[in-house]
């Protein structure tokens, strides 16, 4: 009997005080990674998440890394921030401009990318879904639309008082989309392995956003009135901004993007 490739649910939730689908601007606040035995939580400041994660995932055995839409915003998004304190991950990414992306890209990038870390393959399980399941029942294919349409029970919690959730109830919430996205995966693996990523051959090269964050930053110094608030989608991420961003804040609420 062929053993079942282990497929780990990884998903990032950013700073949204500040633009949080701009890597420029927006710090990860917390990575979640679900697998089959346990909802692991990567908190703390920044750069030691980052590590911890990577480690995390050198000591996994083998298998396939499932996000939803981590080949437009979670993976390319932690490569950049990654690459602000010169931390060098297992990341693996490479355009590919075969990939259709709806709505703008990643600030900075081109569009999304094939991914692999370490000695896990990855795999955009939104893509999967939007394939075939959204244009045949015309749904939407966000996570937590496509989650509640299969019976899977989805962590809601009201976006702007999720800087005031006790500790547990965040873990909960943070836990909730990585595990979506693996149990996703894991029900059309049969097909969806199909669509899991060739591997590609270069470690990540992240986007300079140096220019455009001196860019950002000096918008911001000037007086000007606020507009009124936009909604933004991105794959399965979903938050209301102000355009232009505020600066950096250096202590943020936690917030998030899923």
């Amino acid at each position: 009997m062929t053993r079942r490739t282990p497929i780990y649910g990884l998903d990032i939730e950013t700073d949204t005080t500040v633009d949080g689908l701009d890597p420029a601007v927006a710090r990860i606040l917390t990575v979640a990674l679900s697998s089959d035995e346990v909802d692991e939580l990567f908190t703390g400041p920044e750069p030691e998440l980052l590590a911890e994660l990577d480690q995390r995932l050198v000591s996994l055995p083998p298998g396939v890394i499932a996000t939803w839409n981590g080949a437009a915003f979670d993976l390319p998004f932690i490569a950049d921030r990654a690459a602000l304190y010169g931390q060098h991950l297992g990341l693996y990414l490479e355009h590919d401009p075969g990939i259709v992306v709806r709505g703008r890209s990643l600030p900075g990038h081109r569009g999304a990318y094939r991914a692999a870390w370490h000695h896990h393959a990855h795999l955009d399980a939104f893509r999967v879904y939007r394939s075939d399941v959204g244009p045949a029942l015309r749904i939407s294919c966000g996570l937590k639309s496509i989650a509640r349409f299969v019976g899977l029970p989805v962590v809601e919690v009201d976006r702007e008082q999720i800087h005031g959730l006790s500790q547990e109830a965040l873990h909960a919430y943070a836990s909730s989309d990585a595990r979506l996205a693996r149990v996703l995966s894991e029900r059309r693996w049969a097909s969806a392995r199909r669509s899991v990523d060739r591997t590609p051959v270069h470690l990540a090269t992240p986007v300079d956003h140096s220019r455009r964050l001196a860019a950002i930053q000096a918008a911001a110094a000037r007086p000007a009135a606020e507009p009124p608030p936009s909604r933004v989608e991105v794959g399965s991420h979903e938050l209301d901004r102000h355009v232009p961003p505020g600066p950096v804040s250096t202590t943020p609420p936690v917030a998030d993007t899923g």
